[in-house]
């Protein structure tokens, strides 16, 4: 029979003595991680950002969705001082999740945000997130986001029933993609497909995206979508990849479209092909060429994209 090892849980301040200076930090840089457990791409946009006289912790967006997520946390149970600071970051921010991590949900809150999740937009969305470090026996400390409250099944009910036949298609097509990267690829955190005809995922660089949508003119279009800057500092991005323009096709296997896009903020490197959501039977084929095409996108900027993250972080940080 099996020995197993005893589960014991680490203090949270053994592992972050200090929640602004230690815990926020470690959380700005595993935002991977938290996006997993709330089942989104979550990308960070700023740390301590002011709201009036108050900050909140963590600002970040949904890559998938585009929406914007407040981030609140504590080492220690919930309080009704940070509930109230939470409502008030969401509204500064024009927030549409809002997340709360603490070391426990206090049952009072839990239910707080169950009530918002019933009686609010269904737009709204609120999380209430437990934090642990575990250890078995004497190994290394392991870390888990534990969600204690969330968005009700009913609100999916609701918001299918509205949808359109076509925007219900869309979310179905995209369903299956989703699933798919995140269960056989390790692609993405999403879980939840949205009504729109295009889903974005997240590259590690701020100004990034990879994308897959449904274009205009009966094409389909996988892609590199560079808008997270302004317009200078993503023509700089789109510059300096296009510079590499030989070598990347020649590890893409293909010829793409470099769409620098002089008269909008954003610029878009892509490949396309034919296909519409309303062709039912070409759904599955689309669908494997999606797949193919974000993985070589993923394989080929990954790295690229990674390196000028790292060359922009080495200019702006202090000497």
């Amino acid at each position: 029979m099996s020995e197993f090892g005893i589960i014991t849980r680490v203090k949270l301040r053994d592992v972050w003595p200090k929640e602004a200076a230690d815990f926020t930090p470690w959380l700005a840089s595993n935002m991977t991680a938290l996006g997993d457990a709330l089942g989104m791409d979550l990308e960070l946009k700023q740390q301590e950002s002011p709201v009036g006289d108050f900050s909140l912790d963590l600002l970040a967006h949904d890559v998938n969705s585009r929406r914007t997520v407040v981030i609140e946390n504590q080492l220690e149970p919930t309080n009704h001082d940070h509930l109230g600071k939470l409502l008030t970051y969401a509204a500064g921010h024009n927030a549409t999740v809002v997340v709360w991590i603490a070391q426990e949900i206090r049952e009072e809150h839990r239910q707080a945000l169950d009530w918002l999740n019933q009686h609010t937009d269904q737009e709204l969305e609120f999380y209430g997130v437990v934090v642990e470090v575990l250890r078995i026996d004497q190994s290394r400390p392991a870390y888990v986001f534990r969600l204690v409250a969330f968005p009700n099944e009913w609100r999916k009910g609701v918001v299918s029933a509205v949808a359109s036949p076509r925007e219900e298609a869309y979310r179905l097509f995209f369903q299956r993609l989703i699933d798919d990267l995140r269960e056989r690829h390790r692609f993405t955190g999403a879980r939840v497909a949205q009504l729109q005809s295009w889903y974005s995922f997240a590259t590690g660089h701020s100004e990034a995206s990879y994308g897959f949508s449904f274009a205009r003119g009966g094409k389909v279009r996988a892609d590199l979508y560079i808008a997270g800057g302004d317009a200078n500092e993503n023509k700089e991005l789109f510059d300096r990849l296009a510079s590499d323009k030989e070598n990347i096709e020649k590890e893409y296997g293909a010829a793409l479209e470099w769409e620098r896009l002089d008269n909008r903020v954003a610029c878009r490197i892509a490949i396309y092909r034919s296909g519409t959501i309303d062709d039912v039977k070409l759904h599955d084929e689309l669908l494997k060429w999606s797949i193919e095409q974000l993985l070589k996108f993923k394989r080929v900027f990954g790295p690229r994209l990674s390196a000028l993250s790292h060359t922009q972080a080495d200019v702006s940080s202090p000497p």
